[in-house]
């Protein structure tokens, strides 16, 4: 019965130890991707693509093709030579036959079809990757709010910790006769108002992790950890999935019209056909039903093609400038939003520089406050207005450090790198 206690706590130990791994916002981006129900449209932009470029590759294996007719014909030949006894054949016809055919002349169109398929898949895919690139923004805002908190929660901690130095020292003077009852109840009523703000934050921390949770198909609870991170590279370079599906749209009309030049070209196939007829089609004079085949080479062009080609090229280069100018659009909104994180950047950088100041020099009016309240030359309404103002400074400070990290990481999404 020991043993099995001993095993039930190892299993909850171990349990509780997996749960309360620490999770990186790269684990995140991951997590959120793989569980997010567009994923699954990458193996089916793969499956299509991999029978597609099966199915061209098809095309050079010999065609087979099956026909058949019969018809009715309001007059036939007849021939009438004497001494000749000529048959004459009837005018109800039928006809059923099979055609083999190889084509002997591809120009690369086999090859161009399968660029195409492959191009416009890599545009499937790269369309798929900016949809969900989308996720990032996302994790992004639940991934560093329950940072936000959790460094407001430790600085709640730290105001406790001084409401309570308070309440010592104020104790101790109203045992020694120097300070009144009401100077500690002001100090006890800020506590609590202390403890309710703590409350407000962890069930504000619990909305956001549920929520990222449902993100990642995972269940996080009050004691899931965020690992905070370090300050990412800036460069401001583009390396979106957009720009990379506009260059691949691009490729794809120059792979269309060098599919439409090679099919101008006249096509040459061997072939053979045999089939059962009445009358014989090589042999009108055989009237009945008989085998027959035809087998050669046979040359086909058509010249539509020629007419209409000036005017395709220019319709596929006027598609390609509408899509650059589409590319060139992206990139010039991109870079007015990098520009713009740079300066929040920068501004949350000489915000945080100067919170350090302000800081120390709160503390400092913090602690001297603490002696003079224990000196009972300083009421607990002043000391309390020391103690919130540095409160506020330390609240200011780690709201300014995660926006400066916000501000990065937004720039690295919307950099691309």
């Amino acid at each position: 019965m020991l043993r099995q206690i001993f095993i039930l706590l190892f299993i909850a130990t171990a349990s509780a130890g997996a749960s309360a791994q620490p999770l990186t916002l790269q684990e995140c981006y991951t997590l959120a991707e793989a569980n997010y129900p567009l994923t699954h449209q990458r193996g089916l932009i793969a499956k299509t693509e991999s029978y597609t470029i099966d199915n061209l590759s098809k095309g050079i294996y010999p065609q087979l093709a099956v026909s058949g007719s019969a018809t009715y014909q309001s007059d036939v030949t007849s021939v009438s030579i004497p001494g000749y006894n000529i048959p004459t054949v009837s005018k109800d016809q039928y006809q059923v036959h099979g055609e083999v055919s190889q084509t002997l002349t591809d120009f690369g169109i086999t090859q161009r079809k399968k660029q195409i398929s492959r191009t416009d898949a890599a545009v499937q895919e790269e369309n798929l990757n900016a949809q969900l690139y989308a996720l990032k923004d996302r994790v992004n805002q639940l991934f560093f709010g329950i940072l936000l908190i959790d460094g407001q929660l430790e600085q709640n901690d730290l105001s406790v910790a001084n409401i309570q130095t308070g309440i010592d020292k104020v104790q101790a003077a109203i045992a020694n006769g120097t300070d009144f009852h009401s100077s500690l109840a002001k100090l006890q009523a800020e506590l609590l108002t202390t403890d309710q703000h703590a409350i407000e934050l962890r069930a504000s921390r619990r909305a956001y992790t549920d929520m990222l949770g449902l993100f990642l198909d995972r269940t996080l609870d009050d004691s899931a950890q965020l690992v905070k991170p370090g300050t990412p590279d800036m460069n401001d370079s583009i390396n979106r999935p957009e720009v990379r599906s506009y260059d691949l749209q691009i490729q794809s009309y120059k792979d269309q019209l060098q599919l439409t030049r090679a099919n101008l070209f006249p096509s040459l196939s061997a072939f053979f056909q045999g089939g059962y007829g009445k009358p014989n089609p090589v042999n009108v004079l055989a009237p009945n039903w008989s085998l027959y085949y035809i087998t050669g080479l046979r040359l086909s062009w058509n010249i539509g093609g020629l007419y209409t080609y000036r005017k395709d090229r220019l319709t596929s280069h006027n598609n390609e400038a509408m899509v650059e100018a589409d590319r060139n659009t992206f990139l010039f909104n991109t870079q007015m939003t990098l520009h713009q994180q740079n300066a929040d950047v920068r501004r949350y950088e000489a915000l945080v520089n100067s919170d350090d100041e302000i800081i120390r020099l709160r503390q400092s009016v913090t602690k001297t406050s603490a002696a003079q309240l224990a000196n009972g030359v300083l009421s607990a309404n002043d000391y309390l207005l020391d103690v919130n103002a540095e409160a506020q400074a330390r609240q200011d400070r780690v709201v300014h450090q995660i926006q400066m990290l916000i501000s990065e990481y937004d720039h690295k999404t919307t950099s691309g790198n």
